[in-house]
């Protein structure tokens, strides 16, 4: 029994004389995945999304009268009037009226405008 504490006290001590493992080879390590990571999530998913929110405000700042747009509720009507930060659209037969935010509109199905510039394309080949 003896021989067993001396086996186990000589362990101990090696344990002792051991070098510890290195912290920063781990993190040098991890490093270049991390950075994968980053670099991934970046034009991966921030980008295009920064991208889409850019687009989708521009269309939004470019409302005019006249416009055919739907809302995010689904409703389909032609913009009648534009405020600050809200505008009214006119939907159904009836000609109903709603005042809607601007964040509402979810995109522009038609423009007035674009019928007329076709229309006198065609009459500047006729002539």
């Amino acid at each position: 029994m003896y021989n067993l504490f001396l086996s186990a006290a000589e362990s101990g001590a090696s344990a002792e004389n051991a070098p510890a493992p290195s912290l920063l080879g781990g993190i040098t390590g991890m490093l270049p995945m991390i950075l994968i990571f980053v670099f991934f999530a970046y034009f991966m998913l921030y980008r295009p999304q920064k991208k889409q929110e850019r687009t989708i405000n521009e269309m939004r700042s470019n409302l005019r009268v006249g416009d055919e747009i739907t809302t995010t509720g689904g409703v389909l009507g032609t913009i009648i009037q534009i405020k600050d930060d809200f505008i009214i659209i006119e939907t159904g037969a009836g000609k109903t009226k709603i005042k809607i935010a601007k964040w509402g509109v979810r995109s522009v199905e038609h423009r007035e405008e674009e019928e007329y510039e076709d229309d006198d394309d065609d009459d500047g080949g006729e002539e």
